[in-house]
């Protein structure tokens, strides 16, 4: 079953969870990448209400901790799109959206567990080759629990044209010259969004008064059971419901999130390597 799964919950990747729209040779062809490029790239960054710049090339070293948005963000009548604040777990603390697409990004952020999250991180001026200056914000840096770095667009795959391919490619050689990742976020893999979700609604810390953890955890230690039978091994099969949703979300145990949650979802132990 493990090895069947098509998105396994304990050990996948945002790249596993997200469609990916891919920065091509094309898009970098727009841009002028000449000698010392890096040295002219310039960042403006927002730290404790005030704008600190840095070259493109130092954008590594820089301190995410303390970061605020480069710029606000906006709540008006008859604006074409919804901002507000989602709360990660996995931080302690809301962040910025400024679209339902972002929202599920940072969604997926704190289901991977990610130490740091910024939004709207930096402003960065980069060189093209036909039209000069230009600007781009990226939508969010993510720091990974292992203290990479995730430099995120979110855009809707159709909704993409020339001049977003352009910063885009921008956005991906910054990246690259300070040893992140970079990714524009065009869609998610079936059921994923929805199965987050509902996972989701068991994120936070539960008191498990009623030893509920350890049945769960021992029934599925012969491999995959099947989610209703799992709780009905419980002598509180409604509230154990609960206790192994928590547990997935936590990488304790792990489900397909290729398949819709259900009870006829398999369930089995995660491997220790790929719990946080």
């Amino acid at each position: 079953m493990r090895a069947a799964a098509a998105i396994a919950s304990s050990a996948c990747d945002l790249t596993d969870l997200a469609q990916m729209w891919q920065v091509t040779g094309d898009d970098r062809d727009g841009l002028a990448l000449t000698a010392g490029w890096s040295g002219r790239w310039t960042a403006t960054w927002k730290v404790d209400g005030q704008q600190v710049s840095c070259l493109v090339n130092q954008m590594g070293a820089f301190p995410v901790p303390g970061c605020q948005p480069v710029r606000h963000f906006g709540w008006a009548t008859r604006q074409g799109h919804r901002p507000g604040l989602e709360y990660l777990a996995s931080t302690g603390r809301s962040h910025g959206f400024e679209s339902h697409a972002e929202q599920r990004l940072l969604l997926a952020l704190d289901f991977l567990g990610v130490t740091e999250v910024v939004s709207q991180p930096h402003r960065m001026r980069f060189e093209t080759a036909a039209s000069g200056v230009r600007e781009h914000t990226p939508d969010f840096l993510a720091v990974t629990s292992d203290g990479g770095r995730w430099l995120l667009d979110v855009r809707p795959a159709e909704r993409i044209e020339a001049v977003d391919r352009v910063k885009f490619a921008a956005s991906a050689e910054a990246a690259l010259a300070c040893g992140w990742r970079y990714g524009v976020v065009g869609g998610w893999q079936p059921h994923v969004m929805t199965t987050l979700d509902t996972l989701s609604a068991q994120r936070r810390p539960l008191a498990d008064r009623l030893g509920l953890m350890p049945v769960l955890l021992a029934a599925t230690a012969g491999g995959p059971v099947r989610f209703a039978d799992l709780v009905d091994q419980t002598a509180y099969p409604a509230v154990a419901r609960a206790f192994a949703i928590h547990l997935i979300w936590h990488r304790k145990l792990a489900i397909d999130l290729a398949q819709p949650l259900g009870d006829d979802a398999r369930v089995w132990p995660a491997a220790a390597e790929a719990r946080r």
